[in-house]
């Protein structure tokens, strides 16, 4: 549908499909945020109702919009309650059928399919208003631009706009915008943030600026926050606070979230244990190849974790059982859907203990060029992974994202220098 005007009111009508094109819900809303000045509103997600609860389903999950469904990229869906977030505007529930003034009210929205060879996303791009005249017995339309009406689409607060527009960019990009700003405003961004986009920011900052970001937060909303984290970047931010908030916030914590967290914060930080994630891809020796392929496509995963399966005995959770050794991706790929993953585990790839210090894991990583080495205790079981990103963080040192802040500064004195 890329050129073509696709209308939201017939989109609140579609099916929600799976990446297999069968139904699991229906279209209720279409959620957008302001674009920067200028820059037409953009969707981020769509609401839907599936099993009886009403949830979000992000934009970059979809794969295809047509008239036949809203399709999935993937079979998995999170079935948490949609909630809506500050800065963003539902179409069907706060936009159509709203007056503008002048006896004219909004009756439909135009989006319009954006496609640059990596990705699809959708743009409000005309707006459709119907009027009543005395003389008519039915209404008259006309179809504006979006920026006619852009106060339809305006968030309550600059900082509720401004955290909306920052939902899609890359969170590494975000912490240098959030860097360069004052503490003050750092906060209201990190109160205009959602949860999970927020604990994305908080891992891209040196964890002394983490706790300045964090300091305003009510215990609940910190909790939140806090348990979007990746596993090993939380136990970092907390092992830098103070003993009583620390053991607060574990005992707020879910209860098999905060076993594991304390885990981690047990291995000295100069350590495999002190850098690795749990947070794995991890099969029975019995599975497929093509189950092991479903399951690096969830991308959630990062480049460096999906890049090989770690075949254990149960339980599939760190501490599994017996590390039975891992699968490469590349293998995954040569190989035929049914073959079970038994058949194609890797011979001499290195391990790991725990208490490993730094320096032999990046010789390690250096000798055998991997992505993710495993990490297991003394009777063999997986406890977890240390990530090639986790290394590259350690050998650049604690302050690199301090220096790189300073690098940050320099340029824009520069370049806002007479």
């Amino acid at each position: 549908m890329g050129g073509e005007l696709i209308y939201a009111f017939r989109v609140m009508r579609l099916p929600l499909l799976d990446a297999g094109g069968a139904e699991i819900g229906k279209i209720d809303d279409i959620v957008v945020v302001p674009g920067r000045t200028g820059q037409p509103p953009r969707v981020t997600g769509f609401v839907a109702s599936s099993q009886r609860r009403r949830i979000f389903v992000n934009a970059a999950r979809i794969a295809e919009l047509d008239a036949d469904g809203v399709r999935l990229r993937s079979w998995d869906i999170d079935l948490n309650p949609f909630k809506p977030r500050p800065g963003e505007t539902l179409i069907g529930e706060q936009v159509v059928d709203r007056s503008i003034g002048g006896g004219e009210r909004v009756s439909d929205i135009a989006l319009v399919e954006k496609n640059d060879g990596r990705t699809v996303r959708w743009e409000v791009t005309k707006v459709r208003l119907a009027s009543r005249n005395s003389l008519r017995r039915r209404p008259s339309y006309r179809l504006v631009d979006w920026s006619e009406v852009a106060r339809l689409f305006a968030a309550n607060t600059a900082m509720e706009a401004e955290a909306a527009r920052l939902r899609d960019m890359h969170p590494s990009d975000v912490g240098h915008i959030v860097r360069t700003m004052p503490v003050a405003q750092r906060r209201q961004l990190a109160e205009s943030m959602d949860d999970e986009r927020l604990a994305d920011v908080l891992e891209e900052l040196p964890e002394t600026e983490q706790l300045r970001l964090i300091e305003g937060l009510d215990l609940d909303r910190l909790i939140g926050v806090l348990e979007e984290m990746e596993y090993d970047d939380l136990a970092d931010l907390l092992g830098e606070m103070p003993r009583q908030q620390r053991t607060a916030i574990l005992e707020a914590m879910d209860e098999d979230d905060a076993e594991v967290v304390t885990r981690l914060l047990s291995y000295e930080e100069s350590t495999a244990g002190g850098m690795m994630t749990p947070e794995l891809v991890i099969l029975g020796p019995g599975a497929t190849v093509a189950e092991a392929l479903a399951e690096i496509r969830d991308p959630d995963w990062t480049p460096s974790i999906a890049s090989q399966i770690f075949v254990t005995q149960a339980p599939f959770k760190p501490p599994t059982g017996k590390h039975l050794g891992v699968v490469f991706m590349q293998r995954l790929l040569r190989e035929p859907p049914g073959m079970e993953l038994r058949h194609c585990i890797a011979a001499d790839v290195p391990t790991v203990a725990p208490d490993t210090d730094d320096r032999a894991v990046f010789e390690e990583f250096a000798s055998y060029d991997m992505l993710a080495i495993a990490v297991v205790d003394e009777v063999g079981r997986l406890l977890g992974a240390v990530s090639v990103d986790d290394v590259v963080d350690r050998m650049l040192g604690a302050g690199w994202r301090l220096r790189h802040r300073r690098q940050d500064r320099t340029v824009e004195e520069t370049v806002g220098s007479p």
